[in-house]
């Protein structure tokens, strides 16, 4: 799999030979989320010129179809994989999102020039602001950031309020002996 960004006429893989259209891309989010979910059914609502299809990041689904990506960075940002093996992280993924979309065509062009990339990026930031900011349950997954408490199960966790800690695994008491 590729990284890439929406070019002005579309994303396409760059690989040796014809470009590969694009005719499918999956998105794949953070179902723990609440700005995510939210976005998940706007997404599903928006007339689509290419299909989307939204799957829960990390999720077994996820990892059965995409063996070879950092599911753990799928938690932390945005990933939209494309039909033929693309992949878009962050802003890029936005675009492409946006360019899936019938009624939002002309703003991931937009999006995808120089300048365009800049507000993309500084709205993506804030995105990931306001996500940061929202409290919520603990998860288990070792995914970071989203505004929770994020465990490891090597033993570090993260705590926004605390930053990184760690407890070694069986220790939770915090009487074990270091070495």
């Amino acid at each position: 799999m590729t990284d890439h960004a929406g070019a002005a006429d579309g994303p396409r893989a760059s690989r040796p030979g014809p470009a590969a259209p694009v005719r499918r891309l999956t998105v794949l989010y953070d179902a723990q989320c609440s700005l995510c979910a939210f976005l998940r059914d706007w997404l599903v609502r928006q007339p689509q010129l290419v299909p989307l299809e939204l799957v829960p990041a990390g999720s077994d689904e996820a990892r059965r179809r995409y063996p070879g990506l950092d599911h753990g960075a799928t938690l932390e940002e945005i990933t939209v994989v494309g039909d033929a093996g693309q992949v878009y992280r962050s802003t890029a993924a936005w675009i492409v999102t946006l360019w899936a979309l019938r009624e939002h065509r002309p703003l991931a062009h937009r999006l995808s020039t120089p300048s365009g990339a800049r507000f993309a990026k500084g709205a993506v930031l804030a995105a990931a602001k306001w996500r940061g900011a929202q409290g919520g349950g603990a998860r288990q997954d070792g995914a970071r950031g989203g505004g929770r408490v994020y465990q490891h199960a090597d033993g570090w966790s993260y705590d926004p309020h605390q930053g990184w800690t760690y407890t070694p695994p069986g220790c939770d008491s915090g009487t074990c002996v270091t070495g």
